[in-house]
């Protein structure tokens, strides 16, 4: 099944960390010069570092993390950074938390 992603003025309806029993993560758009997706992590759950193309953005949305790119960020709701194009990053959650990923590609 196709992910369904989000039209040009669409309202989304980001889901809590309650909703996190069923999901991992949730695609909200992608197109051509930037993708978006709220992503969740459980108590303990750890995103292994990588990196990507463009320059990034995470906001959290709830709960706390540790962003790891390398120094280490602690993140708790209501925080937002950005991150250099290519930057090699993991995350940590410290709790169930959720956070707004987007991706700019140029």
């Amino acid at each position: 099944m196709a992910l369904h992603h989000a039209s040009p003025s669409e309202t989304v309806h980001l889901a809590s960390v309650m909703d996190m029993a069923h999901l991992k993560s949730a695609a909200l758009v992608k197109t051509d010069v930037f993708e978006a997706a709220q992503i969740f992590l459980r108590k303990g759950d750890r995103i292994a570092n990588h990196a990507v193309p463009g320059y990034a953005t995470v906001q959290c949305l709830a709960g706390s993390l540790i962003l790891e790119a390398p120094e280490q960020i602690q993140l708790g709701a209501g925080d937002w950074l950005y991150l250099d194009r290519g930057r090699p990053h993991s995350f940590f959650a410290l709790e169930d938390s959720s956070f707004l990923l987007t991706v700019m590609f140029e």
